[in-house]
């Protein structure tokens, strides 16, 4: 979707991979269209309804793990041009000229059952406490327009036009479990790599197709494109496309090249385009005759008292070469000019204004003064997700408490972190009880914190605990699903100590830190003794012996195993060992057997001694 011809391919190259941390504490406009898209491909009849399930653990996931504020656009009401693109889609190959469409909402409504699973995400992100805002048209134009004012950091979607409507930031995919799991294109990366502005994007999508034109310019591909916008400058390249869509840029290019008075070359300089004979030996100016007797002024410079014969691939730098060669590639290059205008004078109605106003914000939304988006994030309502999953998921009461308990953490800490409170619980059951350790996942460094239930075990708890009890359909995705297309929230760990439950929670460090400061400091302090005291027990020397011992992880010399000569006990003579008639010691600690009757582990135990 977006631009046609690869777009996305001629991107690749500058795009970034992001760490855990790119989103934290920063907003996001998601096209919510890209998600359910994404997912019912990928799941579609192995899930049930999919598009609710990773709209939900997504959602989850970018809040608590990655820390963003994420929020979600819808679709409005397609272009006429759009409409008239989506059915050209089903009826490729067909003449479209003739084909008349309806004017009226039942030609620009979107597919009834798609309408459908987008009302239902919709329902669920508004319970969840996401803010979410209808395009007037394209999810993607007002995604790109609250970038491009400010009102969000970056942009989620698929669609490469995004750029064309005025963003600065898109990630294009989201890999959870990885490193660096962002994909991310910046305008700026663009602007550097291709030497590619807005305004030559918006001509590229003309020349090569988009969302509101699919066929674009018959015979011109995406390189075809890049090179060609390449050579106008920003604010003139639409300009230019205007003159070629009309044929006067072409009979510009045609005039130029027509004799004139003023144009006719003299005699002198047709003699300089007259190529000198050069010589088939070494290839320089010259004749071979005369090579052959006096060596020529380029072999020459290089040492040589007779010409050289010239190598494969050799090109002579003479002035009259380089000349024909300049003229040569002049000249191909206006022929390519020259076809490519012929191939856009040949498009009807090239270029549409229509799309060129839709991309550079004429029909952007007023987002100004009292219209300005009101982006606010309220705590999920857990019981009515609850119910709503239970019904459309058939999922066990228990697994959404669970899977929903990372996303109340983080709004707990985030809370705290903004405004100290003391007796604050988390859910209304449970309380900061410590940090056990520094925990690192991906190459990220994170508190795994516990939380203690307070009152009995009974309740929510209790019915946690329970969360094994999971439906055939779940089972049946963590079998055959892919991690990337899984996208489920971290799942908390729970144990009883003392008649008392804890739940274990991975969490941001610094959030931590803003949270509850005094915790902190008690386990660095706490984490600073453990570490001194194992310091200590490693300098301590072995008992008896004032040097230090040696590191197991030392290999020792290979002849402290295996000596190099025979060494016999103190008080024992050769006549008084058993195998001295049996094994000779010669010079250089080699040995030599000199009974075959001895056994294989006696000769072995002989040959080590």
């Amino acid at each position: 979707m977006g631009v046609g011809g690869n777009f996305w391919g001629s991107l690749k190259p500058y795009a970034r991979r992001e760490d855990l941390d790119f989103l934290r504490n920063k907003r996001v406009a998601i096209d919510l269209s890209f998600w359910i898209v994404q997912q019912e491909t990928a799941l579609r009849n192995r899930a049930r309804n999919p598009h609710i399930r990773l709209t939900f653990f997504r959602t989850i996931n970018l809040f608590s793990k990655f820390g963003a504020y994420p929020l979600f656009v819808v679709d409005g009401l397609p272009s006429p041009l759009k409409a008239r693109a989506r059915i050209q889609r089903f009826f490729r190959g067909i003449d479209m000229e003739n084909l008349i469409i309806a004017e009226g909402d039942d030609v620009v409504e979107r597919n009834a059952l798609f309408q459908k699973c987008v009302r239902e995400c919709v329902e669920l992100l508004q319970i969840l406490g996401m803010p979410v805002l209808k395009a007037a048209s394209e999810a993607e134009a007002l995604c790109a327009q609250l970038n491009s004012e400010g009102h969000v950091d970056a942009v989620f979607t698929s669609d490469s036009d995004a750029f064309l409507y005025g963003a600065k930031c898109v990630i294009k995919c989201l890999h959870p479990n990885s490193k660096d799991p962002f994909e991310c294109y910046h305008i700026s990366d663009i602007e550097a790599g291709l030497g590619l502005k807005r305004m030559h994007l918006v001509a590229i999508s003309l020349l090569v197709g988009n969302d509101h034109d699919m066929n674009g310019v018959p015979g011109i591909g995406i390189e075809t494109a890049l090179s060609f916008v390449r050579m106008f400058p920003e604010e003139d390249i639409l300009n230019r496309l205007h003159e070629m869509g009309k044929g006067e840029f072409l009979l510009s290019l045609m005039d130029s090249k027509s004799p004139s008075s003023s144009s006719i070359p003299c005699s002198d300089e047709n003699s300089l385009k007259k190529k000198s004979p050069h010589c088939s030996h070494c290839g320089h100016p010259g004749s071979k005759k005369a090579h052959l007797k006096v060596a020529c002024e380029y072999c020459c410079v290089s040492g040589n008292e007779n010409c050289s014969n010239k190598a494969v691939g050799f090109r002579c730098e003479c002035p009259s070469c380089t000349k024909d060669r300049s003229s040569k590639a002049h000249k191909k290059q206006e022929n390519w000019i020259r076809s490519i205008c012929s191939k856009i004078y040949m498009k009807k109605d090239f270029p549409n204004d229509e799309i060129i106003k839709m991309y550079l914000g004429h029909n952007q939304e007023d987002l100004t003064g009292d219209k300005t988006p009101c982006l606010s994030w309220r705590s999920p309502d857990v019981e009515t997700v609850i119910d709503f999953l239970g019904y459309h998921q058939h999922w066990d009461p228990s697994y959404v408490r669970q899977r929903i308990l990372p996303m109340l953490s983080t709004i707990f800490l985030r809370e705290m972190a903004s405004n100290q409170t003391e007796g604050s619980l988390l859910h209304e059951q449970y309380e900061f009880n410590s940090i056990q350790r520094v925990k690192i996942r991906y190459g990220h460094p994170f508190y795994l914190v516990s939380w203690r239930r307070v009152g009995p075990a009974v309740g929510s708890v209790c019915s946690l605990v329970q969360n094994e009890q999971v439906t055939q359909q779940e089972e049946f995705m963590e079998e055959h699903e892919q991690n990337d297309l899984l996208d489920e929230a971290d799942v908390p760990e729970i144990f009883v100590d003392d008649g008392c439950w804890f739940l274990l929670t991975d969490e941001n460090m610094d959030l931590v830190q803003a949270a509850f400061p005094k915790k902190v400091d008690n386990f660095l302090q706490e984490k600073e003794m453990k570490e001194a005291k194992l310091r200590k027990r490693k300098s301590i020397s072995i008992p008896g012996n004032s040097e230090t011992p040696k590191s197991r992880s030392v290999q020792p010399s290979i002849t402290e195993f295996y000596r190099s000569s025979k060494v016999f006990v103190h008080g024992e003579s050769p006549d008084e060992n058993p195998h001295q008639g049996n094994v000779e010691v010669l010079r250089k600690g080699k040995r030599k057997v000199l009974s075959p009757n001895l056994s294989k582990s006696v000769r072995r135990r002989l040959l080590f001694d």
